[in-house]
């Protein structure tokens, strides 16, 4: 598959983790989806897709607000789909097309990690799929107060590169990532699901 890159000069690289760089999402729903169920309630892959780009607590808040998820504890709970996702890790796989681009620029642009995930996940994710250290910086969930849609975790990456957001490129995978990076005022490339 080839990815659709806007003309022009770009300074720096800013990648989502889950679904961008990794191919996470299948993981992450099996992982969601046993939480769930653990419950008694049950999660459509539609609508894990439609949740796609929030942080997990947010998530599993608004599972319980909009769709009467027994919840006890957000955080525990929380906690508990990290440790799921973090047992089937090692089935990741790389979104060849997206880490080609990275590839391409590492050592020439400044590239960086901007992710909702936990730096634990988004560290040991890179680890499996052999891209760390391509990239100067990673921005995670504990980067930063607000998440994406709000610009702030790109913004975050833009200022550790020491790059204008203007002269970013961000790839992302989810909408609320692409309104993330037009908020900060960044040109875009998106992911599609099954990109390879």
């Amino acid at each position: 598959m080839t990815l659709t890159i806007p003309a022009g000069h770009f300074a720096a690289y800013i990648f989502d983790c889950d679904g961008t760089l990794a191919d996470t999402m299948p993981l992450h729903y099996r992982a969601w989806k046993r939480l769930v169920e653990e419950q008694g309630g049950s999660l459509s892959e539609e609508l894990f897709y439609q949740l796609g780009g929030r942080p997990t607590e947010q998530i599993i808040a608004l599972l319980r607000d909009q769709h009467g998820l027994k919840v006890d504890d957000v955080v525990g709970m929380g906690q508990r789909k990290e440790k799921y996702f973090v047992e089937l890790i090692h089935e990741v796989r790389p979104i060849e097309s997206v880490l080609r681009v990275a590839r391409q620029w590492h050592a020439i642009k400044p590239l960086a990690v901007a992710s909702g995930g936990f730096r634990r996940n988004v560290e040991m994710t890179l680890d499996v799929i052999g891209s760390r250290s391509l990239f100067t910086t990673l921005v995670c969930v504990e980067d930063c107060a607000r998440a994406k849609p709000f610009p702030d975790p790109f913004l975050e990456a833009a200022r550790r590169l020491n790059v204008p957001p203007e002269q970013c490129l961000v790839f992302e995978d989810s909408p609320l990532g692409v309104q993330a990076a037009e908020a900060a005022g960044m040109k875009w490339v998106f992911v599609p699901r099954g990109a390879d």
